[in-house]
């Protein structure tokens, strides 16, 4: 009798270690992730969208590329504590490339606010008879979820058919986050890229385009 117990708890050890092994055991008491969150920029109806400029008729303006410090380079979104400490957030995540994000509401707030003009995004066909290019780089993008948003952007303009940069700026931004979330962070963002496009529009019209 007792070999026959003694084989039973064998087998039953073996058949507990097998399952094991295999992630079969389901543990009642393990946390369940939450699904992922994607959000994603979008164009703002605010008075400086509202402040056109007009330019000569079917004016070829290209946009991007737009380059990232490389600790925003993520889908994750990036916040920063008081302590300066950086989260990236695993269930908050951008739904598209930051800087495909960024580059594409540039053109959108431009081609509200320069009527007439045709705005298109880099890559372009080179084909396409561009006649000046917006290129951007964020220098910063800090945002602390209980206080501000800190944007600093670096754009040019370049003559793209002499390949001449004629417009080099710095533009910079403090925002608070409001509301205090992500979703708040998201139409900081698209507050502040509309800022930024009113100040790039503004560059382009001294051109005399």
């Amino acid at each position: 009798m007792k070999g026959i117990n003694i084989k039973s708890c064998l087998k039953l050890g073996s058949a507990c270690f097998a399952l094991t092994l295999g992630g079969c055991i389901s543990l009642p008491n393990s946390p369940i992730s939450p699904n992922p969150r994607f959000y994603m920029l979008s164009a703002i109806n605010q008075p400086e969208v509202s402040k056109k400029i007009n330019i000569t008729p079917g004016v070829i303006i290209g946009v991007g590329p737009v380059k990232l410090p490389e600790y925003l380079n993520r889908p994750q979104m990036v916040t920063k504590d008081s302590h300066g400490i950086l989260k990236f957030d695993e269930f908050d995540r951008w739904g598209e490339s930051l800087d495909l994000g960024i580059a594409r509401l540039i053109r959108e707030d431009l081609t509200v606010m320069l009527p007439g003009a045709k705005l298109t995004l880099y890559p372009w066909n080179p084909s396409m008879a561009v006649k000046y290019q917006v290129n951007a780089e964020v220098v910063q993008l800090d945002s602390e979820l209980d206080g501000d948003m800190v944007f600093v952007v670096q754009w040019v303009i370049i003559d793209a058919q002499n390949s001449k940069t004629v417009m080099i700026k710095r533009s910079e931004f403090r925002i608070p986050i409001m509301p205090q979330n992500y979703s708040g962070l998201v139409k900081t963002l698209n507050q502040a890229c509309a800022s930024l496009s009113s100040q790039i529009t503004r560059g382009l019209a001294t051109l005399k385009i």
